[in-house]
Parts: C-alpha cells; structure tokens; sequence
C-alpha cells in the first residue's frame, strides 16, 4: 500500500513523515505522517509464510484493525521509526541445522535451556505489570472520550446497529467504529446463508442482535484487497446515504487458517444487476435510481476541506453489480476495494497494490488504449463518468413507458462476447468508437430524453469533455423536481 500523504512532524524539529520498507512500492521505500506507523505483516497460506510491509495513515492507526496478529496464522506489528519495520515476522522459529552435533552435559543444558526460560518469565511478567501500568496511568490522566464511548456501546444490550453509528457519526470521528466495537461485532455475527460469490471469496447474510449484516469474507490470499477495501472504507467523513455504510473489519482464526471479515449494512434486494433482471423500473424509479447513484459518486469524488476533512476518492469499478438497492428504491455504491484517494496537499495519489483496474466491459477509452495519465487524479474521475453513462444505459432500458420496455443488456452485449477480452473492448470503444445503441423512442419521454443525453456526455471518447458527478447529480435532481411538478 503505498502511503496517503506525507505530513511534516517531528518533536524536536520540523522534519519530513516517517519512511518504512515498502515491498510493493517502486523503489521499496513508502512515507507517511509521523502520525502513521510502518508495518510489517506475515500469513501462513497453504503452509508457507508471506510477507508484506508498507505503510499505515493517521487516519488507519485511529482505529489500529490492522495491528492485530490473529492467533499461529497471521502476525502484524506496527512500529514508529523510520525502517522499522525492516525486520522479517515469522510465525515459526526454523530449524537450523548444525554443521556439528555438539556434546552437551547435563549442567550445561541445564543452563542453555531453564535459565533463559527462567529470565524470559520474569522478563514477561515485569512487561505485563509495566503495560498495565502505563494503561491505567493513561486511562486515569487522559479519560480519551473514544475508549468511554466504546465502554458505554458495549455496556448498552438495547443499541441496535443503527443507534451505533449514528453515535461514531455525531461524535467528530466520521471515520467509522472504534476496533473494540468492531471485533464485538464482527465475532458476535452468526453467519446464516451465502448470497454471492467472486474472485474475492464469498458474500454471507449474518445475524447480529436479530439484525441482517452482510459480511464480505477474502480468502486468506486476497489479504491485500480485504485491507485496502477496509481502509478505504474507514476514511473520515466518507459516510453517506448512498455508499455502503461500512460496520466493521476483522481478521478471525479459526484454527487452521484466517478469514478476513469486511461487515456492512446488508440490502435484500442485492444488486442493480440483479434488481434490473427482475423488475422494470417506472419513470420515477428510475430517476431515483439516477440521482442516488450519482450523489454517491459524487459525494465520492468530492473533497472535503478542513481537520476532520475526506479525500476525493475514484471509485474506478463502478458498475450494476457493484451498486446495491435499498429498500427505499434508492442505491448505495459499494466495492471500494480498487478505489484511489488524492491528497491535494502534496498531490499524490493513493493507488492500491493490486494486479486488477476494474472490470473490461466498463473500462473507459483511455483505460483500455492505455494513454490515460495515472499521475492526474482528474483522469481516474473522468473513467468513472464514463462508467456511470454505462450504468445509466443499463437503467433506461427497463424503464417502462405505456408498457413497453426493453429486456436487461450489459452494455456492449451485441458488440462484444459474453467474457469479453481488453483487446475486444478496445476494438469497439477506441477504433470502432461505437456506444451503446440509445434508442429514437427514448425522446417521446422527457425523463429518458435528460437521461440519453446524460449518457452522451458521460462516454465522449474526450475525458476532459465529459460530465462532472456532481453536474450529472444536479440535472437528475432537476428532472426529480420537474417529474413532482407535472404529477
């Protein structure tokens, strides 16, 4: 992961953030705030030991998710000097094999083998007293409001999900739940069927105090994404009606490897993709629809300037599938696994360690001829404007008008195979430059009229031509308003 910003801090002299071993980085060095932390990582996944090290935000270290190990398969420090994090965890002692079998006397394994035995009981037991008095004395001088609040949620059996973060929300932190209130979430959840599957691993509906949850679980191999999804997830003041709304992250040990746990709120309609198979929409469903998807996004790219301020985040996999529908008709955007943050203060763009960049039938021009310019945060919000003019396709369709309306598509579905290639996208939107078709009878209908032109301008082969999100959320809010007057 490659650090979100490179704040100056030092308690003696204004110096540059704190630098740590980057495995994933170009030249394997990564910076953060003096605030952050370096850490180092190590999972036992299929028997052997993988590694990684890079670099934690202030705003990942407020609630330190990842600094806790899970028991003999997964191991993860945080330190706070420069390199620290240089050494190699692992989570077995191995075995060196000696060039010579020495002779030992029985005196002499005593000494080699109970002595430091002995010292290092002691030496734990002086550490257990010393941490315990450290906590109390913190406990006692600071009275960190955080830690009372996590204290007063877990003492209150009567809070339901809702009442929780709505608290976090109006306590300053915007960044979601404190890691007490997560982890006794997180292992209270009986998990009760499986509703999705993908390359990630697997999507469950979960119980917690009567409540459905959905819980997102990585396979241990996918620790990277199940990271960077939960980090991007607890970036502050990123709440909103239409974004998923993050519960908590987790690593569980079930004994023989790790599950990695993401918690949402949980949406029994599912999908856009699937909502859209099922039902045709009424000219007001799909203006909600609309407006909801684009306010997300849009409150997604905004950055919010200030102490408690938010990044402006691309999301750079939007797509039916990774929209959900609320039971209000409105959508929430979720997946933000892939997504990327700007810090404007240095300019530099958060990009994840990870091999995938979205998913090719939704990839914009610039993506798939590969000219985009990746040191332009502008660029990543442009390919999401051209994936919102997509999904916005998908919804007029099955917009029904006196009755008629057109079967659920993909976009592309008559130009492209099924699984299509980069080289078959690329064909058709950059030498072709073919769009979805938008049918003539679409401008009897003031609605899907606003709604094909929005679609123009959202997939012009020109990035810098293309809508804003929130120009497009304020012309689908226009013709929300427009549609009440005439009714």
């Amino acid at each position: 992961m490659v650090s979100e910003s490179s704040a100056i801090f030092s308690p003696s002299c204004c110096i540059l953030g704190l630098k740590c071993v980057c495995q994933l980085c170009a030249n394997h060095t990564c910076e953060t705030a003096a605030e952050g932390a370096c850490w180092n990582s190590v999972m036992l996944i299929d028997g052997k030991e993988e590694t990684l090290k890079s670099c934690l935000s202030p705003s990942e270290m407020k609630g330190q998710v990842f600094c806790y190990s899970s028991r003999n398969v997964s191991k993860r420090s945080c330190c706070f000097t420069d390199f620290c994090n240089n050494e190699t965890l692992h989570l077995r002692p191995g075995t060196a094999s000696p060039l010579e079998e020495p002779s030992w006397s029985t005196v002499q394994l005593v000494l080699v083998i109970l002595v430091p035995c002995l010292l290092l009981c002691v030496g734990i037991l002086l550490g257990v007293f010393v941490m315990q008095g450290h906590r109390c004395a913190y406990r006692d001088d600071k009275q960190d409001p955080e830690e009372l609040l996590d204290s007063q949620m877990l003492m209150s059996p009567d809070k339901c999900l809702k009442d929780l973060i709505c608290d976090m929300s109006t306590s300053g932190s915007g960044s979601g739940l404190p890691l007490l209130v997560q982890r006794t979430i997180a292992r209270t959840i009986v998990l009760q069927e499986t509703i999705g599957k993908g390359r990630f691993g697997e999507v469950w509906r979960g119980k917690w105090r009567g409540e459905d949850v959905a819980v997102k679980i990585f396979s241990s191999r996918d620790e990277r994404s199940w990271f960077r999804e939960a980090e991007i997830y607890q970036t502050i003041m990123l709440r909103h009606e239409n974004i998923l709304g993050f519960i908590a992250a987790d690593n569980k040990d079930n004994g023989s490897w790790t599950q990695l746990w993401l918690v949402s709120e949980y949406h029994e309609h599912g999908s856009l993709y699937d909502y859209l198979n099922r039902y045709t929409l009424s000219v007001e469903g799909m203006i909600v629809l609309a407006l909801s998807v684009a306010s997300g996004l849009a409150h997604l790219h905004m950055e919010i300037i200030g102490t408690q301020g938010k990044p402006a985040i691309a999301h750079r996999d939007l797509k039916t599938k990774n929209v959900l529908v609320k039971k209000n008709g409105t959508a929430v955007i979720a997946d933000l696994g892939l997504a990327v943050k700007h810090d404007s203060a240095t300019n530099t763009i958060d990009i994840p360690s990870n091999h995938r960049v979205g998913t090719k039938r939704y990839m914009a021009p610039e993506i798939l001829d590969e000219t985009i310019n990746t040191h332009s945060f502008e660029s990543f919000k442009r390919a999401d404007m051209y994936s919102l003019g997509l999904v916005f396709w998908e919804l007029a369709r099955r917009c029904s008008i006196r009755g008629l309306q057109e079967d659920f598509q993909l976009p592309y579905y008559d130009l492209v195979p099924s699984d299509p290639t980069i080289e078959d996208m690329r064909k058709v939107v950059c030498e072709q430059k073919l769009r979805p078709n938008v049918p003539n009878q679409w401008q009897s209908c003031e609605a899907l009229r606003v709604m094909g032109k929005l679609m123009r301008e959202c997939w012009y082969a020109n990035p810098s031509a293309r809508l804003t999100a929130l120009r497009v959320k304020k012309t689908a809010s226009q013709l929300s308003v427009t549609k009440e007057v005439k009714d």
